[in-house]
This record gives structure tokens, C-alpha cells and sequence, in this order.
């Protein structure tokens, strides 16, 4: 199954690669992963300045086969000097002399040319000196995503989908297909939440234009996807009931854990602790149980209650809220009350 982003012209398997996780494994490894996707048809690789070595990793699995690839990287930078700086580096990490989709990263504002930031004229230039072949944005807001796709000035867009979307996210799918924008699925997976990645699979194949990148950081799960390159999932009864399912229990008021509120004044590990009641209970693991994890919860006692996380949550959550919720059911969990 095949996915082209909108006027950018490139065209790929329904199965795009997404390198933070790899971040996490040595770089044998993260090799053998990407050169094994490689091998078996995956040709859409993800990556970003922010995340730590991951785009070095990739320069060298793509050593070789760089041509037959395309690399999409991102620069948070809020500065002209900050992103010559940001893409030169992905260039040097990433042993190319070109980025196919350069993109911002998570900007809390949609740059446009004249906005005083010098930011999107920068890209322009990259652009016309063959650095840079198409221009993109990610965004984890819907004000600045809607405003990104009104603009016309960006080739794609990534933003958080899957089957736990709500019809305003339906909405930015269907506003870039009548723009001819590409659309980018980060988070199909909403972050370990969604546990079936064929169910995540089929809905997301419902949408033609919709290019989902998959976090991969064992070989399992790498096995996993690409038996989906030659029989992809397709939209059963059984898949709609387990997703009807899923969107009944998750719908609402829950972290996507997204990291964005971070760092905490305090220490905690906002994006895990807010979310640790559901994913002790989707996808229960001993190391949720273990001492280290009794302590990052224990942590949540010393929330000063700043709202710092709050004002800088993408979705408008109830942060503290949720922390102290998810503490308090941990709790029970540990007393063997629930669970």
C-alpha cells in the first residue's frame, strides 16, 4: 500500500520509520534495525535534531543507500542562527549533502514570511541552495496546524492520529488532502496506548493521504509493521469493535505523553507518572512495579502545583490533576486493590 505526500511528490510504502526510540539502543543495533527496514521495503525515515544521536545513527545505516532513501529531520530552533546551525549539523550527522523534508518542530506559532523571526525565509534560502527539497511543520496544536495548512506555505504536515483521533483531527486530514499537503501520522501508536498495531494499521490505511511513522526500537516490532508492507490490515468487525472498544475507555482526558510540559520544577517525570494508570492496565509490565518506578510516582507528592506543565500542555490538560489521580490509583495497584 502506497502513500504520496500531497505535492511533494514522494511516494512510499504505508510504513514510514520513526528514530526516536533509537535513540535508546547502541548504535550496532540501531544499524541492523534500520538497514533490516531498509531491506524489506521501508523508505521513509524520521528523525530530528532533538533527538540526542539518532540522526547519526541514521547517517550511518543509510551510509551507502542514501539515494534510494527519504530523510525527514527537524529543528526546534527559534533563532535564523539556531537553524543554519541546527541543519548543518543533521547534514554532517546524517552524511548528506541534502534533507528531502526539512521541518520545524513543535513551533508554538506557525512561521510565515515577514513575522519579524526570519525563520521561514531562512528555510527558503536552504531551499534554494539544494540543502533543503521540501519544507514541512509538526505540531502538536490545532491552532498552529490549521494555520500552517490556510497558509499554503508548508508541503506537510505532521501531527498526532490514530484511531483515538477526533473529528477536529479528522478535520486536518481532510483540510490538507484538499490542500495537497502531505499529512504525516506521528504517535499512531498514542504512545504505547494503543497496544494492536494492526487495528492502528487499518484505520489509519482509511485515509489515503496519511502517512504513518511507527517508533521502533526492538527488531519485534520492526517485524511486526513490515509483515504489513505485503498483507496489510484491513478494516474487519473485530477491528472495529476492539478500536469502538479502546476510543470508549481512552477518548477524553488522558496524557499522550508528548513531553512538551517538561521539565518539571521538581523532578517529575510528568510524561510517564500522568499516564501510568492506563498503561499499567493496556500493557502491564513488571518494570512498572519495580523499585525505581515507586520512587518516580513517589515523586508526585512533591508537585508544587505551579502549573507550569499545565500552561505548556498542547491539549489543555489538567496536568496536576491528572498526576494526583494516577498516583492515587498506582497506590491501589500496589495494595493490591485493583489491577
Amino acid at each position: 500500500m502506497k502513500v504520496t505526500l500531497g505535492s511533494t511528490g514522494i511516494t512510499v510504502d504505508k510504513n514510514g520509520f520513526g528514530a526516536l526510540p533509537i535513540q535508546r539502543i547502541p548504535k550496532s543495533e540501531a544499524v541492523k534495525l534500520i538497514r533490516k527496514a531498509f531491506e524489506h521495503g521501508i523508505r521513509f525515515f524520521d528523525t530530528a535534531r532533538s533527538y540526542t544521536d539518532s540522526e547519526e545513527k541514521l547517517g550511518e545505516a543509510l551510509e551507502g543507500i542514501r539515494e534510494q532513501v527519504f530523510i525527514a529531520t527537524k529543528t526546534p530552533s527559534k533563532t535564523v542562527e539556531g537553524f543554519w546551525k541546527d541543519l548543518e549539523e543533521s547534514l554532517r550527522l546524517l552524511k548528506t549533502d541534502y534533507i528531502d523534508l526539512f521541518q520545524f518542530h513543535n513551533p508554538t506559532f506557525c512561521p510565515k514570511p515577514g513575522d519579524g523571526t526570519g525563520l521561514y525565509e531562512a528555510m527558503l534560502e536552504a531551499k534554494a541552495q539544494g540543502k533543503v527539497r521540501h519544507i514541512g511543520i509538526t505540531n502538536h496544536r490545532l491552532n498552529v496546524a490549521n494555520e500552517a495548512i490556510e497558509s499554503g506555505l508548508y508541503e506537510t504536515l505532521q501531527f498526532p492520529f490514530c484511531y483515538l483521533a477526533t473529528e477536529k483531527d479528522v478535520a486536518l486530514v481532510e483540510s490538507c488532502k484538499k490542500a495537497n499537503m502531505g499529512f504525516i501520522a506521528m504517535k499512531a501508536l498514542s504512545g504505547g496506548l494503543i497496544t494492536n498495531s494492526a487495528a492502528a494499521y487499518a484505520y489509519l490505511a482509511q485515509f489515503d493521504n496519511v502517512l504513518p511513522i511507527w517508533g521502533v526500537q526492538r527488531e519485534r516490532e520492526l517485524d511486526e509493521f513490515l509483515s504489513y508492507v505485503d498483507n496489510p490490515p484491513s478494516m474487519t468487525e473485530e477491528i472495529k469493535q476492539l478500536i469502538e472498544h479502546d476510543r470508549e475507555e481512552l477518548l477524553g482526558e488522558f496524557c499522550r505523553g508528548c513531553g512538551y510540559c517538561m521539565p518539571c520544577p521538581v523532578g517529575i517525570e510528568i510524561n510517564t507518572c500522568a499516564r501510568m494508570s492506563l498503561l499499567i492496565r493496556r500493557s502491564p509490565s513488571e518494570k512498572q512495579l519495580t523499585e525505581a518506578a515507586q520512587q518516580k510516582m513517589k515523586k508526585i507528592e512533591e508537585c508544587l502545583h505551579c502549573n507550569q506543565c499545565m500552561s505548556k500542555c498542547p491539549y489543555g490538560l489538567n496536568t496536576p490533576d491528572l498526576l494526583a489521580k494516577n498516583y492515587q490509583d498506582y497506590q491501589e495497584i500496589l495494595a493490591g486493590k485493583a489491577y
